[in-house]
């Protein structure tokens, strides 16, 4: 998607929004589009999930992780545990969140609209930044009746487009967030924990603007564009 194109698409959903909440989350965006990276408000994310289907599993807690004038201001980083339906089955071989961890979790209304909160203002970053959104997507449908566009920078896309720039063909595997990081030569976290995973993306994000020059002379939409 070309620069453009990243700026049509929210005039329009503001046109067209039905909801003053989303109108003005989708404005709140606008002016950050030109913004150099070094200054624009960011917000790393990650989801911890029962599967992979957005229409049938859930969302099991959600991580948030803000980048602010090009570092990690680490007491704003937040996660909430989610409130499911059913128990969390074999999926926390994966992810570790047992039935007896979401007790206290929040129900999914209150997690949409803390993240809608926490994000407005704010270009969201993950890593396979499809697979998080299709899932805030579909809960966002089921409980405000609308569509949500959510602009994302995507640490994957960003590093997948560095590499083909210097090796015709990608190894398998070598686009995974640990992988990614261990090219810049960031420390090892243990996966699967949505906090950890958000800040190990904005950490990764990080890496990656140093190394294609540095975030004065790129801009937000510069990585929009790369990612959408």
């Amino acid at each position: 998607m070309g620069r453009w194109m990243v700026r049509a698409k929210l005039k329009w959903r503001i046109l067209r929004s039905q909801h003053r909440l989303f109108k003005d989350y989708y404005q709140s965006l606008i002016p950050l589009l030109n913004m150099p990276l070094s200054e624009a408000p960011l917000m790393a994310m990650d989801l911890e999930m029962t599967g992979l289907d957005p229409v049938r599993d859930q969302i099991l807690s959600i991580g948030l992780v803000p980048i602010e004038h090009g570092a990690i201001p680490l007491a704003g980083a937040e996660q909430k545990l989610v409130q499911i339906r059913g128990s969390v089955g074999q999926s926390a071989t994966i992810h570790g969140i047992l039935d007896n961890h979401l007790v206290q979790a929040v129900s999914i209304e209150e997690a949409m609209a803390w993240f809608l909160s926490r994000t407005r203002g704010r270009i969201l970053v993950a890593h396979h930044a499809p697979l998080d959104c299709r899932f805030l997507q579909q809960d966002i449908l089921a409980i405000y009746h609308q569509t949500v566009m959510l602009p994302t920078i995507d640490t994957l896309m960003v590093e997948r487009l560095r590499l083909l720039r210097e090796h015709s063909v990608i190894k398998e595997g070598s686009l995974r967030l640990g992988a990614c990081r261990e090219r810049y030569g960031l420390p090892i976290y243990s996966a699967h924990s949505a906090l950890t995973d958000a800040l190990a993306c904005a950490e990764l994000l990080l890496a990656q603007i140093a190394a294609m020059g540095g975030a004065r002379q790129l801009k937000v939409v510069d990585l929009l564009a790369k990612s959408f």
